[in-house]
């Protein structure tokens, strides 16, 4: 709807705040028949709401699973159906990273594996953030021919890989079966022209695991949400709006 939106558009000085508080859908507490929000004193929640113009929408359609890319488009006004955007280049963009067009971006979990290569936990007990810095040390060690390799680390077991060269392609498969008990899964190119990139990222996954085989309490990595930086129309032109977001 951005270009039936933008000539709409009337310039004018207001401020507006739209604030996300997310994960607060709870289930009914089995004891009182209330849910979190129910139950919770509210005084500030209250008096904005007294102030303001409430209704209700449904910014992902029906259908659509709310992962972080159809999430946040769809709460900023872009339909996730026709504008995609995979968890590699937010996790990028989230630390100020230089995402330039072309690089492949995507988010990483330091994960624990068995001697046999068995995931035993997925997020390595959620580990501290220093404890990711010094990990994402070594990783920084791997080089990949062609290919400039970046590892940043984000908060707690999170990370993220950019690959930075000619002809990569972000369409590729993801390693974590979302699951314990099994190995981490190989990248497959979802096309013929990410077949180098699979290979690429497939040799810095062999890289990591021997870099990272003496390593605790993470000693192996997982990746997911391969994508390049997507063209978007830019929000201030499509709502005429000077925008600054904060997460916490």
């Amino acid at each position: 709807m951005l270009e039936f939106i933008a000539p709409l558009v009337i310039s004018n000085a207001s401020k507006i705040v739209l604030m996300s508080l997310d994960g607060l859908a709870g289930l009914p507490h089995p004891d009182t028949g209330r849910s979190e929000m129910e139950t919770a004193r509210l005084p500030n929640l209250h008096t904005l709401a007294a102030r303001s113009a409430c209704g209700l929408i449904r910014h992902v359609a029906p259908g659509i699973t709310p992962g972080s890319g159809p999430g946040h488009l769809g709460l900023f006004g872009y339909d996730p159906l026709q504008y995609q955007v995979g968890r590699g280049v937010l996790e990028a963009l989230g630390i100020e990273f230089e995402l330039r067009p072309g690089d492949v971006a995507a988010r990483g979990n330091f994960c624990t594996v068995d001697a046999q290569g068995l995931i035993t936990d997925r997020r390595a007990g959620r580990i501290a953030s220093e404890a990711a810095v010094t990990l994402a040390d070594r990783l920084k060690t791997i080089r990949l021919p062609g290919v400039e390799v970046f590892v940043e680390p984000v908060k707690e077991h999170r990370f993220v890989l950019v690959l930075r060269g000619p002809h990569l392609s972000g369409r590729l498969s993801e390693t974590d079966p979302q699951a314990v008990g099994v190995a981490p899964l190989p990248v497959i190119a979802q096309e013929p022209a990410a077949a180098a990139t699979a290979e690429l990222v497939n040799r810095f996954i062999a890289d990591a695991r021997q870099l990272l085989r003496d390593a605790t309490p993470a000693n192996m990595v997982m990746l997911r949400g391969f994508d390049k930086l997507p063209d978007l129309p830019q929000f201030p032109r499509g709502f005429g709006l000077a925008a600054a977001a904060i997460a916490a």
